[in-house]
């Protein structure tokens, strides 16, 4: 994940809308039905870990610090995970009541987190553990039905054919220069690997692009070649989603759009200042500070705030995708496991209000976000000290209102105007949802 702001220029953006990504580019029936799983998933866990958990300063160590590429290496040789079990990992993640989890198969330091033939600087062949943590972790979600998506970084810190260098990783002392097209031909060749040895994969996560984003061409589809990767993948998996974390307007090709560290429409980070498309749409988010393990890093977020901002993806009509960084020893750090458990806590009583739903009629406002399924609207007031609400909304006869725990009834007063909604009590954190029945189906937003 990059770490600070990325400004890019007018020039740059404009190019970026003339080149096509994957051109003439129709999805399939089996695509589109995976999209609008996605949507309905509303929550994943996004999963950093690499031989960087063993420096324990997170998963941009390598660049931050300049460590040569050759020292830097040898990390592999010390990294066994014994307490890594990927029936633990899945079951807790499972309990949170994610659908789908997003893991790194190999970041900017370039190691690859699964069995290889085409470098063996991978968890196999260079490292004293010797297994194979994708395919485990793979085995694991088929068997507990948790749909599993692969993180790939487009940037590479090590390879000399990751060339020409891009704005990051300058001081890992690459003096040799190879050729782009190598490097294009071996990423092609792993993703042949993980979407053929490893069942079916529910959407590759690209990372990366924004590295060149200080040449004129340098994020431009026809630059990276996206046509030509896109087509192999859609190619090996027609289903599988294809997202790219560039944080520019997506490309043909590309069947998510990905907002990193922002809501949809909101840039506090200054990654995520691009329109939003039709696609379906995720936000990515850290549990802490760090994508990957950091030790001095403990600064996690409360229960309330994460499912907050779950309720607010929701209400944006976009998925979660929160992130936990594991140690160096193969183990979830124990607070991001009990947030985990709490969240899960919270979504047995209220995932159908999320899970499933697009974003409501009412757009977010601050009080509160509203989500809805066929004639129904939930009301998700999150941020309220009065005990009445207004929803804009008229044309819609409304039936019913009820408190969704509890199926309490609330009095409301409907007019042209839209409706007034009476609460018995202030509205309670971490979330006061509320469920309205209409005569008719609401309309999409």
């Amino acid at each position: 994940m990059i770490t600070k702001k990325i400004f890019l220029s007018i020039a740059v953006l404009m190019s970026c809308t003339l080149v096509w990504g994957q051109k003439g580019y129709k999805p399939s029936a089996e695509n589109l039905k995976a999209r609008e799983m996605f949507q309905d998933d509303k929550f994943g866990i996004f999963i950093h870990w690499g031989i960087y958990s063993m420096l324990a300063d997170g998963e941009w160590a390598m660049h931050n610090k300049n460590l040569h590429w050759q020292e830097y290496e040898k990390l592999a040789s010390g990294f066994y995970p014994a307490k890594f079990n990927a029936a633990e990992w899945v079951s807790a993640i499972k309990v949170s009541g994610a659908k789908y989890i997003t893991i790194t198969t190999r970041h900017h330091d370039g190691f690859s987190m699964f069995a290889t033939k085409h470098c063996d600087y991978n968890i196999v062949d260079a490292t004293p553990f010797k297994r194979d943590i994708i395919k485990e972790i793979a085995q694991e979600c088929e068997k507990q039905g948790i749909r599993l998506h692969l993180y790939y970084s487009h940037l590479d810190w090590r390879r000399a054919d990751y060339y020409p260098l891009g704005r990051t990783g300058k001081g890992t002392g690459r003096t040799n220069h190879g050729k782009w097209e190598d490097y294009h031909t071996f990423m092609n060749n792993q993703l042949t690997e993980l979407l053929t040895n490893y069942g079916k994969i529910g959407a590759i996560w690209f990372d990366g692009m924004w590295d060149k984003d200080i040449y004129p061409d340098g994020m431009t589809a026809k630059t990276w070649n996206l046509d030509e990767q896109y087509k192999l993948i859609h190619g090996l998996q027609s289903a599988c989603l294809i997202g790219n974390n560039h944080h520019i307007t997506p490309f043909a090709g590309e069947d998510i759009q990905i907002f990193e560290r922002d809501l949809p429409g909101e840039n506090k980070a200054g990654l995520s200042g691009q329109d939003i498309s039709r696609l379906p749409l995720e936000t990515c988010e850290t549990m802490n500070g760090m994508w990957g393990y950091k030790i001095t890093d403990q600064n996690y977020k409360s229960t309330k705030t994460l499912i907050q901002y779950l309720v607010k993806a929701a209400g944006k009509n976009a998925n979660l995708l929160m992130n936990v960084g594991p140690e160096a020893n193969g183990e979830i750090p124990a607070v991001a496991v009990q947030r985990l458990k709490e969240m899960g806590q919270w979504m047995q009583t209220y995932a159908p209000t999320i899970q499933g739903t697009r974003g409501g009629v009412v757009p977010p406002s601050h009080w509160g976000v509203t989500t809805q399924k066929g004639k129904t609207l939930y009301v998700h007031v999150l941020d309220l000290t009065d005990k009445a609400l207004f929803l804009p909304y008229s044309g819609n006869k409304l039936i019913k209102a009820v408190e969704y725990k509890s199926k309490k009834a609330i009095k409301f007063i409907q007019d042209k105007d839209g409706i007034l909604l009476k609460f018995p009590k202030t509205p309670e954190s971490p979330d006061y949802v509320l469920e309205l029945t209409f005569e008719k189906e609401l309309p999409t937003r």
